[in-house]
């Protein structure tokens, strides 16, 4: 594979390559998984350059197969181990925040991870009328200046609570949010907020669980029981909400045509607008370990670019369909209506 995987400096000491692999997918949501097979597909993926991995507390054995893949890593003793980079979530309960539980979280990721010092671990929060947000991010900033962790970053967090972070004296270097052609609610406010502050985000959803793929261009509208992963269902209701399948099918020819034309596919224009769009770092892709992977699919996002026509093009189905601010909301509100 010849392609040269783009990377992006996230922060001091932080380098990610802009196609993240995302964990979600070894949470039990989307089949089932074996670790040994799942560790050997982890091994190809970092081979071929994508060498960043997205993961969180609550994502069943996801930190824990990390720290497996660590290990494996560590026993080649080549220089490509120190490329790996794990990407963290700690995402509590709604309760009163202390230092003791924080920072028990945040040793047992350590630990889980096989690792000396998290280099990013990114704050989700369900519920703003709980301020014990601000605790828990206070406690994790001790714990930065503590060395257990590099950088912290934010996740689902809208643009109010950004900025009230921010005043507080917090420094976070990215927020995780969904962001694809269907949601582009990150560029009403937030693209803004991440400019003054030099805040990159980690956008996911940009595959709409797969919709955005030659698999479903020209298929009938699927029923629920088709929809047999938790993403496929969660992005459904996407589709529903954005405009419909009739227009989304409109979307998908549109696409086909642009990805035709630069020999691509049309997950990899989606992937390519996204991370065309101001202050996105990288862009999240789940990998079903063991059951399907991308990895020369993925490549190909980084040999071609998209034209100011083939941006005009997909831009035009924004005034098309409905405005996902409107009706949803400012980044991560779908989590707390």
């Amino acid at each position: 594979m010849a392609t040269t995987i783009e990377m992006h400096k996230l922060a001091d000491n932080l380098q990610i390559c802009r196609i993240l692999n995302g964990m979600w997918q070894v949470s039990g949501s989307h089949g089932s998984i074996n670790m040994m097979t799942a560790l050997n597909e982890m091994i190809k993926y970092h081979d071929c350059g994508f060498t960043s991995w997205d993961m969180a507390d609550i994502y069943g054995p996801a930190e824990m197969l990390f720290g497996r893949f660590n290990d494996v890593l560590a026993s080649r003793n080549d220089v490509e181990t120190t490329k790996l980079t794990g990407l963290t979530k700690f995402v509590p309960h709604p309760v009163t925040m202390t230092k003791r539980l924080v920072e028990n979280a945040v040793r047992r990721s350590l630990q889980r991870m096989h690792v000396s010092i998290l280099d990013l671990i990114q704050f989700h929060w369900w519920d703003y009328q709980n301020s014990s947000y601000l605790d828990a991010l206070r406690h994790l900033d001790d714990l930065k200046h503590a060395g257990l962790l590099r950088h912290l970053g934010l996740t689902n967090f809208d643009t109010q609570r950004m900025q009230e972070i921010s005043d507080a004296g917090l420094r976070f270097v990215s927020n995780q949010v969904q962001y694809s052609i269907l949601d582009q609610r990150p560029a009403v406010q937030m693209e803004q907020f991440c400019k003054k502050n030099k805040v990159g985000l980690l956008a996911y959803g940009t595959l709409a669980g797969g919709f955005f793929s030659e698999k479903y261009l020209g298929r009938p509208e699927p029923s629920w029981s088709d929809l047999n992963t938790a993403s496929l269902q969660k992005y459904k209701h996407i589709i529903d909400v954005w405009g419909g399948w009739d227009l989304f099918q409109q979307l998908l020819r549109t696409l086909s045509i642009i990805a035709k034309k630069h020999g691509v596919s049309i997950a990899n224009v989606a992937t390519r607008y996204i991370l065309d769009k101001p202050h996105v770092s990288g862009v999240i892709i789940g990998a079903r370990l063991g059951i399907s992977e991308h990895i020369t699919d993925n490549a190909k996002t980084f040999d071609f670019q998209l034209n100011p026509d083939d941006q005009a093009q997909i831009d035009e189905f924004s005034a098309l369909s409905n405005n996902l601010f409107d009706l949803i909301g400012d980044c991560g509100d779908e989590y707390r209506n």
